[in-house]
């Protein structure tokens, strides 16, 4: 099989090296790729949101399955322009990937379906939104760009000052672009938050492990929301009832609504969860497999990912018997300093071996999300950098190599949380 993947993040690299277990899987295409990701596959100079690029190059190289991966390529059609073109393709298309790139569209959808979730409303007016929080007086309140923003489109505001400060952010100083001409509005909610991916072909569902992702830049949950600083896997707060519970009145409910719409999603369907005293809530959906998500999930994966990618497409999931390994996983994020905010690239990373991996450590992997790769030597070339990834038999063992693991990486100005798995 020949296969490619669009993106070129760290959830890119533990997809290709899940992917290299197949010994079907004769050459691997990134596209486009980054330094340590060209160490496992051929890195290809296309852009990943170059629709018509993409579906050439996988033409006339004759790919046999095309895994889209990042967010803004879905929600362009790229699937759909691969599934035209007679390619077969992983992903939803473009009506189904709706549900995460407009959170206008997906919380509707929640309302609509009696889906659980933080009530809300919507505004394409910074004065209206102004007002109603006003009028409100609740806080913490959320504030969210209707569109994609990077996973950085979500503001919390914990007064009204900062309230008015995001819906001016988002809507006058167009910080995130046209994703923010429209806003969500809504009630923040507390309780422990849990992220679960999931296999889905339209008709049958079939949940992976649960993790936690740490979204705040600084130690403590503090510091601006940043695309993720770290996960574990499993979530100590998912228990088997709550993810029963889940599977009845949030998961089938959510497929059975993008049916009844005309949409059925294909691909990996991700929930962000709350799990608020009132009982499980939805934060937000993912069209994709989450980053750094699927960094921890994806290397406790038992069954083959190639497999799962074909019954997804092919309508044939209900046949599968997905596994997953015991034991726990954990990922450490090495970020830029000033991530993610303003920061420097171009900064040489010591510690990794000739493939941009820990040469002696066990159950280690280092997935690459923002690198180069020059004479054999890699340099920083994004914000967050590199995702330390260790399984381990309990969780505290898999934290544990991962921070031995990260002490061995270094360079100048990085960054990472201390805390990931114990906040």
């Amino acid at each position: 099989m020949k296969i490619l993947v669009v993106g070129g993040g760290g959830r890119e690299h533990a997809v290709i090296r899940k992917l290299m277990e197949n010994p079907r899987a004769e050459k691997i295409y990134c596209a486009p790729g980054n330094g340590g990701i060209g160490c496992d596959a051929e890195n290809v100079p296309i852009a990943a949101t170059d629709v018509e690029g993409m579906v050439d190059f996988a033409v006339k190289n004759h790919i046999d399955l095309v895994c889209v991966t990042p967010d803004d390529p879905l929600a362009a059609g790229m699937v759909d322009a691969l599934q035209k073109a007679g390619v077969r393709a992983f992903g939803p298309n473009k009506a189904a990937a709706q549900i995460e790139a407009s959170k206008v569209f997906s919380k509707r959808l929640m309302k609509t379906y009696n889906i659980p979730t933080a009530a809300y409303e919507v505004f394409s007016d910074a004065d209206e939104a102004i007002a109603f929080i006003r009028r409100r007086g609740e806080y913490p309140v959320v504030v969210k760009a209707d569109g994609l923003a990077l996973g950085k489109g979500v503001l919390i505001a914990q007064n009204e000052e900062e309230a008015v400060a995001a819906v001016k952010t988002i809507m006058e100083d167009h910080a995130f672009g046209a994703a923010g001409n429209q806003i969500v509005v809504e009630e923040f909610l507390t309780g422990p938050e849990v992220s679960v991916l999931a296999f889905t072909d339209g008709k049958t569902l079939k949940p992976m492990v649960s993790s936690k992702d740490h979204k705040r830049a600084l130690d403590g949950n503090q510091g601006k929301n940043t695309g993720g600083m770290g996960t574990i896997s499993p979530n100590p707060d998912y228990t088997d009832e709550m993810a029963a519970r889940c599977m009845q009145e949030i998961f089938l409910p959510t497929v059975h609504a993008m049916n009844a719409e005309g949409r059925p999603f294909c691909g990996c369907l991700y929930f962000g969860l709350m799990l608020t005293p009132n009982g499980p809530k939805v934060i937000e959906y993912n069209s994709r497999f989450g980053d750094p998500e699927a960094q921890v999930v994806l290397p406790r994966l038992e069954t083959d990912l190639v497999d799962i990618m074909e019954a997804t497409i092919d309508g044939t999931l209900a046949d599968l018997d997905i596994r997953w390994k015991p034991g726990a996983c954990a990922c450490v994020v090495m970020a830029s300093g000033g991530y993610p905010e303003s920061y420097q690239k171009g900064f040489e990373i010591h510690g990794l071996d000739a493939n941009g991996q820990l040469d002696g450590m066990d159950g280690v992997t280092v997935y690459h999300a923002g690198t180069k790769r020059e004479n054999g030597k890699f340099y920083t070339n994004g914000g967050r950098v590199l995702g330390v990834t260790c399984t381990g038999q309990t969780l505290d063992e898999a934290l544990d190599k991962a921070y031995e693991a990260v002490g061995r990486i270094t360079w100048e100005g990085v960054h990472y949380r201390r805390d990931i798995g114990r906040a």
